[in-house]
């Protein structure tokens, strides 16, 4: 009888997430192409461990047996930059149109943030322009650094226009950082540290900048349960008035910067991961991410299955399930 529950217990909960139609903000495709273009440059270890296969079929498999609607894919690192605009452009154009076919095979699975030839600004706004009127793109994707070059960088602030009036959604993913320790980071993976604190310091550089404040018209898109942000804001806005004083810093406008993020779950997804992450936002901002095909597919629907049940379990936090869930990414993507 144990065993019947258990099983009727786990056949309730695959029902109700497929019922619910879980939207995944972040996942990537990694096709062969790309593949191909860092193959070329010697580049498939340059984020420190090799990219996972993908293939359409088996993230199907995957969203149905994870009951996921929806997965709106992006390109993962490494970016391909290697000194040639020319190269970069082809290869960020080809990536776009097979995500853009992707999308039309399978219209009601798949979403996409385009990827942009950048650290080449001129070439990334003709790309985001043609991704976003022509190719139907969802948004764009931008890595926290190309070369670099980071988000809230001034010579980025054409792009960011560009970006604003068509209010676009940027989904911000991490790179590795510029420059970088390769001895440290070869016994410490950059997904382990080095992720979370490029994502950190990119958001402090766009906050720095009053990005965000200046465009309100995007809205992005944070990965990694907020990463160190909820930790690094308190701590920015502790000291900001004291760095203003010496002219060292200009005034932020937090509130302003502060609404137009929102945060997915992939990676760490726990109670305590939102509770932290809603000292810093709203629960309407955060989402459902997978994180997939970096880890196995088993181990991420068990992940999925898991949120649910501490969701559903927790007296705060059971309110926020369908949000977070579905119902923040469907605004986010569906109804703007």
């Amino acid at each position: 009888m144990k065993g019947l529950l258990t099983a009727a217990t786990a056949l309730f909960l695959v029902t109700d997430a497929i019922a619910q139609g879980v939207v995944d903000v972040h996942c990537h495709n990694i096709l062969p192409s790309h593949l191909s273009a860092l193959e070329k440059h010697g580049a498939l270890l340059d984020e420190g461990f090799p990219l996972p296969q993908w293939n359409v079929d088996s993230h199907l498999k995957f969203m149905e047996d994870a009951g996921i609607a929806t997965s709106v894919l992006t390109m993962p690192a490494p970016h391909p930059w290697f000194n040639d605009v020319e190269e970069c452009r082809a290869a960020i154009r080809e990536y776009n149109e097979a995500c853009a076919a992707l999308k039309d095979a399978y219209p009601d699975k798949f979403k996409f943030c385009a990827a942009l030839p950048l650290p080449d600004v001129d070439a990334a706004i003709a790309e985001a322009i043609y991704a976003l009127d022509s190719l139907g793109a969802d948004g764009v994707k931008l890595a926290t650094n190309v070369n670099g070059q980071y988000l809230g960088d001034p010579e980025l602030e054409p792009l960011m226009e560009v970006l604003d009036r068509r209010h676009a959604v940027i989904i911000i993913h991490p790179h590795k950082p510029t420059p970088a320790n390769s001895e440290l980071m070869s016994q410490i993976p950059p997904a382990i540290y080095e992720y979370p604190a490029e994502t950190t310091r990119a958001i402090l550089n766009l906050l720095s900048h009053n990005v965000l404040a200046q465009h309100p018209d995007v809205r992005m898109l944070i990965p990694h349960c907020g990463s160190f942000l909820p930790l690094a804001l308190p701590r920015m806005k502790a000291l900001l008035p004291a760095m203003i004083a010496k002219g060292l810093m200009e005034p932020v406008d937090f509130e302003a910067n502060l609404s137009r993020l929102y945060y997915d779950l992939a990676g760490a997804a726990s109670p305590s991961a939102i509770r932290s992450m809603l000292t810093i936002t709203t629960a309407d901002h955060i989402m459902y991410g997978s994180d997939y095909p970096y880890q196995p597919a088993g181990v991420l629907v068990d992940n999925l299955r898991r949120l649910e049940q501490e969701l559903e379990a927790d007296s705060m936090l059971s309110q926020y399930k369908e949000l977070i869930l579905h119902k923040n990414a469907e605004r986010l993507f569906c109804d703007e």
